[in-house]
């Protein structure tokens, strides 16, 4: 994922991009974050593909979904000794909404049986807004869904057409209303900034339009052009083009700005809510909880180690019915612990705690020497020694970790 210069975001569905920064080159390494105490669940099905996404899923879901669907339940069965209590349970994909109830109930009754869970677990949904109706909402209630996750992304009819979503800007408004009246009182909305020929007077009514709304929980990220992906061959054969990345700071400053005036807390720079909405699911992530992820492409940590399911349906079913090893993992080393909390940990309003970075390893001068440069900038904060981002340092949260991890 490329970012302006000044302006970091993670996606929608909690892949974060971390930098392993060698002598002669950086490189990036994706990985999803859920929590030891929760579960994250990965539905690689969509109805249609995205022009800007290069997430892992399939269109052609129907020919094999009984398959997969068994074998995430067989997954969910095998990895049972490795939590004791579920604090929270994601649903994250691709587009787990296009789930039929019986499978949701399935995947949910599995976990249930597997483990111990919290009688206040989190149950998240992640749903488009076409798939959003009183009869939906009501089942997905029922099996114990209580909080939803809409990728809304625009309530604009050109972006939604040219990004090739699949609902309309009338579904975009009665989506919310709607899951409002059957309850969902926990809900966050996905917004898209930075998008070509957006201006900063639609992208304020966007925000203004959510929060007319009382949306409690608002997610918005800097439209990112990943290669191998319809937008990036557009940009390439000039078919659209990109907003500026002056023009996508400006956007994310306005929703700051237009979002604290209006009470919402922006405890992660990405992630804005009312009192008591934050995701506990995400809010793990950052604070470098352990978790497990099930299904193809998901991503698990334990702290120490990282292993990540193999990205291909097909395989992966296969895998699963021969009882073959379907995943790869690496041991983290300390250095790359420090940096990952470093990178996660300064983006919240949590901070990073300096004693915790230094069980890892030694914190050098360089380091210090940095906190100091950064510290005078007016881009950093040391407080009861925990390290945070002043608001203006948030713009440049990218720039500031790169420079203090260790290489």
């Amino acid at each position: 994922m490329i970012f302006p210069p000044r302006v970091q975001s993670l996606d929608k569905h909690c892949f974060i991009k971390t930098f392993f920064i060698k002598p002669d080159s950086i490189s990036i390494f994706k990985l999803t974050f859920a929590l030891m105490a929760g579960i994250y669940i990965h539905i690689p099905f969509c109805k249609q593909k995205c022009t800007y996404c290069d997430f892992h899923f399939s269109t052609t879901y129907h020919t094999y979904r009984k398959e997969m669907i068994q074998s995430i339940l067989n997954e969910i069965n095998e990895r049972k000794n490795e939590i004791e209590t579920i604090d929270t349970i994601y649903f994250g994909g691709g587009t787990p909404s296009i789930l039929e109830i019986n499978e949701l109930d399935s995947i949910i009754q599995s976990i249930r049986s597997n483990f111990e869970c919290n009688n206040m677990v989190e149950i998240t949904l992640e749903a488009n807004p076409d798939d959003i109706s009183t009869s939906k909402l009501k089942k997905w209630k029922k099996s114990g869904v209580n909080r939803l996750s809409i990728g809304l992304q625009s309530f604009k009819s050109f972006d939604l057409e040219w990004m090739n979503r699949a609902h309309t800007v009338e579904e975009s408004e009665n989506c919310i209303s709607i899951a409002q009246e059957e309850g969902f009182n926990d809900l966050t909305v996905d917004l898209i900034y930075g998008l070509p020929q957006l201006t900063l007077k639609e992208w304020e009514n966007h925000i203004q339009k959510l929060i007319d709304l009382k949306v409690p929980h608002i997610s918005a990220y800097c439209l990112t052009v990943e290669k191998q992906t319809a937008l990036s061959n557009w940009i390439k054969k000039g078919k659209i083009e990109p907003a500026k990345e002056e023009m996508q700071s400006l956007q994310f400053e306005l929703l700051v700005e237009l979002l604290h005036r209006n009470n919402y807390e922006q405890y992660e720079i990405s992630n804005f809510c009312k009192p008591n909405h934050e995701s506990k699911h995400n809010s793990a992530y950052w604070k470098g909880e352990h978790y497990i992820g099930v299904g193809p492409s998901a991503h698990s940590f334990n702290g120490k180690e990282r292993r990540w399911n193999i990205a291909n349906n097909s395989m992966y079913i296969k895998k699963m019915n021969e009882s073959e090893d379907y995943f790869e993992k690496e041991f983290l080393s300390s250095n790359d612990q420090f940096n990952e909390l470093l990178l996660t940990g300064l983006r919240t309003k949590y901070g990073v705690s300096l004693k915790k970075l230094q069980s890892f390893t030694q914190i050098s001068t360089n380091f210090n020497d940095k906190i100091k440069e950064f510290k005078k900038n007016n881009w950093m904060i040391e407080k009861d020694e925990v390290l945070f981002l002043s608001q203006e340092g948030k713009l440049m949260a990218d720039y500031i970790t790169s420079e203090l991890f260790i290489v």
